[in-house]
């Protein structure tokens, strides 16, 4: 879209109502984000919580809403019961070309249910996945589904595996990145029947030169960096995801407490300080921002529900690089490839 001024700008919606610490990290972090050059910032909820917060500021696009969705709603009908919600309005926003991304920190459901309906999947893309980079030796290992669809089917499976790939080859950069099927042993006999159904067809699309299909690979593997893409249904990529986090804040939880053991360990802690800080902004959700709703057919970012100023402001950021890789015209032109 251009702006005022004739440059080419990036739209983006961002859901002041969505999340733990709603509306104040939201109108931080849009007044920050309407500091990046190329970004203009719509601003959607309660106009009389978030003037007194926006003072002065004209850079920023107020957008009346008088509803929230409330994490206690009903994902599948809140949308429709709550048409004036600050996320209802945000994706009208987006579906009738307004805006060219959106960002939101409330309820998962509501968003995906929401995308679905009122921005709508790619046409032939079966599903929407969620698909969070996570650390890893290498540039990051795209997690595809981490909790959109509970029960899959081979075919979600296999084009979550394509839209994974794209998404690792434009947003991370990586030539032919390596897919890798989760499962419970890297054999090809291992895993349920949607393993071994799901095995078959990506084979299959390795075989013809259409994916990098490495074969199937272990939760171990993950944080390795042999693998750029790991696909699972999302009710084992929460489990793994959620597993992730829990590990992590323990980990560095007892690193803590070693380090204040005695004077010795102390002074140990503020040697490696520097190097421990870019450790755990890899693993800090703050820093990574948010993760994009693959099959949705305008980049939709959901970003965590606990997220402060910073992690909506990456989130944000986020919303611009997924805009500007032109991931969905990616898909659009390859779902011939993505049919059973």
């Amino acid at each position: 879209m251009k702006s005022k001024k004739g440059r080419f700008s990036v739209k983006i919606v961002l859901d002041a109502m969505g999340g733990d610490k709603a509306p104040n990290a939201a109108v931080e972090a849009a007044i920050l984000a309407s500091q990046i050059e190329g970004v203009e910032i719509l601003l959607v909820g309660k106009e009389d919580e978030i003037k007194p917060l926006l003072g002065d500021n004209t850079k920023i696009e107020l957008i009346n809403a008088t509803e929230k969705v409330e994490m206690e709603d009903d994902p599948s009908t809140v949308l429709r019961d709550k048409k004036d919600s600050s996320m209802a309005v945000g994706l009208r926003l987006l579906r009738d070309e307004k805006a060219d991304a959106m960002v939101s920190a409330g309820s998962t459901g509501a968003l995906l249910s929401g995308a679905t309906l009122i921005a709508k999947r790619i046409r032939g893309i079966r599903r929407a996945a969620l698909a969070p980079v996570l650390p890893n030796f290498g540039r990051g290992t795209v997690l595809i589904d981490c909790g959109a669809n509970v029960e899959c089917t081979p075919e979600y499976l296999l084009q979550f595996s394509y839209m994974g790939s794209f998404y690792s080859e434009r947003f991370l950069g990586i030539e032919k990145p390596r897919v890798g099927l989760l499962s419970n042993g890297t054999e090809e006999s291992k895993g349920a029947s949607l393993q071994k159904e799901t095995y078959a067809l990506l084979k299959t699309a390795g075989e013809n030169g259409r994916i990098n299909f490495i074969g199937n690979v272990e939760g171990s593997d993950v944080f390795s960096g042999n693998v750029d893409v790991v696909v699972t249904d999302g009710f084992t990529g929460n489990i793994l995801l959620k597993t992730c986090e829990g590990l992590a804040e323990f980990i560095f939880g007892n690193l803590k407490l070693s380090f204040k053991k005695n004077f010795k360990t102390m002074i140990s802690a503020l040697l490696i300080k520097k190097d421990l800080k870019e450790m755990a902004s890899k693993l800090d959700s703050n820093s990574v921002g948010g993760t994009p709703l693959l099959g949705i057919s305008k980049p939709v970012i959901k970003a965590h529900g606990s997220s402060n100023a910073e992690a909506l402001l990456n989130a944000v950021k986020q919303a611009k690089s997924v805009y500007e890789s032109r991931i969905i015209e990616e898909i659009e032109s390859n779902i011939e490839l993505m049919r059973l």
